[in-house]
């Protein structure tokens, strides 16, 4: 994608003035140099053109505000004085990866005195002997070195997702998530088992009741059975014997002799 092209499609209807950052990565040069970027980018912070084919920063505009510029895996030799006229506030500079080779070429960035890190790893450069030495020595306001202080301690990453910061507080929300889900499914289980209770326990009532209900019925039955048992009793002996009789289906000796005598 043509670097105009892809300068609109940043910008995305904003104005040029309403951007703060900028990244160009991986789209092509005008002949090796930038084209589309001018002053109207007058709030611009930070800027991305990596691996666009850049062989010069000349047509670099004017940005006050600029503080980090990202120009590894270009074709850059030098011309770097124009940073220095342009980029006044300048405090990142990445150069990875271009065609540096002499110390002398970094003299230019002399003349930025904000600058505190530079990289430029994979730059003929960082061969030389005494290279870190001489880099330190030339440029008296940088901090760090392709990551490192003079004394060798790294830098400290200033972008939390770098840091892994964000991701360590993303693992650990996910694991409160993980503990609060557990902690639901624990409830979920109580109430689960306190309803398997309810149940359990409505049913040994309902089993109770019944037990009552059949033990009144058989009480009822046996209190009738009694009942008719004193009925009987109550009768002469001879009316209590053709009474039982009767209910057998048999009939009593005396009637039959009675009717053998009529």
């Amino acid at each position: 994608m043509e670097m105009k092209k892809r300068l609109t499609l940043e910008l995305r209807n904003k104005k040029p003035g309403e951007v703060k950052e900028l990244v160009l990565d991986n789209c092509r040069s005008d002949d090796g140099k930038i084209v589309g970027l001018s002053s109207d980018f007058e709030n611009l912070e930070f800027l991305s053109m990596i691996n666009i084919n850049l062989l010069s920063v000349s047509n670099l505009p004017k940005l006050n505000k600029l503080r980090k510029l990202e120009l590894s895996d270009n074709r850059i030799s030098g011309g770097l004085e124009v940073l220095a006229e342009r980029t006044p506030n300048l405090t990142h500079l990445n150069l990875s990866g271009n065609k540096i080779k002499d110390i002398n070429t970094l003299e230019p960035l002399k003349k930025l005195p904000n600058l505190h890190s530079l990289d430029l790893f994979n730059c003929e450069v960082t061969m030389l002997i005494n290279y870190r030495e001489s880099v330190f020595k030339l440029l008296p306001q940088l901090t760090y070195l392709d990551g490192f202080d003079a004394d060798d301690q790294e830098a400290p990453d200033s972008d939390p997702e770098a840091d892994g910061d964000g991701l360590e507080d993303e693992y650990e929300n996910g694991e409160g998530e993980e503990e609060d889900d557990d902690e639901d499914e624990d409830d979920l289980d109580e109430e689960v088992i306190d309803d398997e209770e309810d149940e359990d326990d409505d049913l040994e009532g309902e089993e109770e009741e019944d037990g009552v209900d059949d033990e009144e019925e058989d009480e009822e039955e046996d209190g009738e059975d009694d009942e008719e048992d004193e009925a009987d009793d109550d009768l002469p002996r001879g009316e209590k014997r053709k009474r039982n009789l009767e209910d057998e289906g048999e009939e009593d000796p005396e009637d039959e002799e009675d009717d053998e005598d009529d």
